[in-house]
């Protein structure tokens, strides 16, 4: 089975969705008129509170809700395979698949906005679930997104960041997979049964710190590696578009990147780190306090500004600096493990990184409990919240000692499935999203 799941994730994954999603970001680019020029506008709605506006959230809360559930291993592990497998091109096309990703971002909290409910209990409800079901009348549509969000939130959401908490703090520390999970469990569980007030308040404080703290140690590593910026720049630049090569220390073995294989990865995993297209983000931007869904609109789309287009970025930089100053730096490390190499020029870089790794892992467990909620309450009411946070908690302990070969396949089949009708919903639905005007208003 597991062998059947990659065959066809390395079809689906390889030239269908990518296409498909990068075809959406340029055609919102286009209809929207680059609403990713209102991107400073964005970044300062997202610190100024609306209180005289209904929601759950603030527009904080909200976007660093999106945040936590995006920003995790992708971000490190995603990178460096991408440049192990594609060279150092593969960062110039994630980073622009992160700048025009911003538009498609942008639509679906649009009409996440656009179309939510408010519940008897006065909270709000919204999603591409709901735009499926109130704009495209498609009730059959929201219950399989619906359903696939629930099953991402157990697979890549869930056990799959609890493995990767367990494994770094077993590697560190060798402390007991068993005992972190547990722990790991209870203190998760304790924010998620507190809420979306209790998600939104540590979301607050956790992904600003996380985000700083990692992005610290990169800035610390290009400081020391200051004299290879420039060529690192030209480099990445350079092999986006032309053959090119890596050190043959890399993996153990000569890799070679052409422009196909540079822009085949780059995309890749720029999609799949920024989430733009599969509609998690609209979940959250819909319970957030705003006066008009084009607002909340820009604010969430300044999530994959974050994600991707600066701390993909910087982490790219800082592994190709690395390579151009040591070369052989990475011998000895597998794909996954070229940012590994990187921080190793730092004393405790190892421990550095592996906190940025677990507190981004418990980061994507909060803010994916959150969508997979949402899903929950769509499908079976507010009766069957209790039920998954139990059943998510569980999940966390089981997910933490278990392999994951499985789990990875069956969250890339999760995730074209939940970006296929929420893409259908976002084109069918393209002339009720209008872009952003400096007035704020459509």
């Amino acid at each position: 089975m597991i062998e059947f799941l990659k065959h066809f994730n390395n079809f689906i994954w390889g030239i269908p969705m990518p296409a498909l999603l990068f075809g959406a970001h340029i055609y919102f680019t286009i209809h929207l008129k680059g609403v990713q020029k209102h991107i400073g506008k964005a970044i300062r709605l997202s610190v100024t509170p609306d209180t005289t506006s209904e929601g759950d959230l603030s527009g904080f809360a909200s976007l660093t809700a999106t945040l936590a559930a995006t920003i995790g291993t992708g971000n490190i592990v995603g990178i460096s395979t991408a440049v192990a497998l594609g060279g150092p091109g593969a960062i110039f096309w994630c980073w622009l698949t992160g700048i025009l990703g911003m538009a498609t971002s942008y639509a679906e909290c649009f009409l996440g906005v656009l179309f939510r409910k408010k519940t008897s209990d006065g909270t709000f409800l919204g999603g591409p679930m709901y735009a499926l079901q109130y704009g495209l009348h498609s009730k059959w549509l929201a219950v399989i997104f619906s359903l696939f969000t629930l099953v991402a939130s157990y697979g890549v959401g869930c056990s799959a960041q609890a493995r990767a908490v367990t494994e770094t703090l077993h590697t560190l520390w060798n402390l007991p997979e068993y005992a972190v999970g547990i722990i790991l469990a209870i203190v998760v569980g304790l924010v998620i049964v507190g809420g979306v007030k209790s998600i939104g308040k540590i979301c607050s404080k956790l992904v600003p710190a996380m985000g700083l703290f990692y992005i610290l140690g990169c800035f610390v590593i290009l400081i020391i590696n200051y004299r290879y910026l420039l060529s690192a720049l030209e480099w990445i630049l350079r092999s986006a578009f032309l053959p090119s090569k890596l050190p043959a220390s890399v993996a153990g073995g000569f890799i070679g990147s052409t422009l196909r294989s540079a822009a085949r990865y780059g995309i890749a995993r720029g999609l799949f780190t920024n989430e733009a297209g599969l509609g998690s983000a609209a979940i959250a931007a819909a319970g957030a306090k705003t006066s008009h869904p084009s607002k909340q609109a820009l604010i969430s789309m300044s999530a994959t500004f974050w994600d991707t287009v600066v701390m993909c970025a910087i982490t790219g930089l800082v592994i190709v600096t690395n390579l151009l100053r040591y070369p052989s730096s990475a011998e000895g490390y597998s794909f996954a493990e070229l940012t590994t190499a990187a921080f190793a020029v730092l004393p405790f870089g190892n421990k550095i990184l592996g906190f940025s790794l677990v507190a981004f892992a418990i980061a994507t467990l909060i803010g994916w409990s959150y969508f997979g909620e949402k899903a929950v309450e769509y499908l079976f009411g507010k009766t069957g919240i209790n039920t998954y946070r139990v059943c998510y908690i569980v999940m966390i302990f089981i997910g933490s000692i278990m392999a994951l070969d499985l789990v990875w396949e069956l969250t890339d089949l999760v995730n074209a499935f939940m970006a296929l009708p929420n893409l259908l919903c976002l084109l069918l639905l393209r002339k009720r999203i209008t872009p952003y005007s400096t007035e704020g208003k459509p």
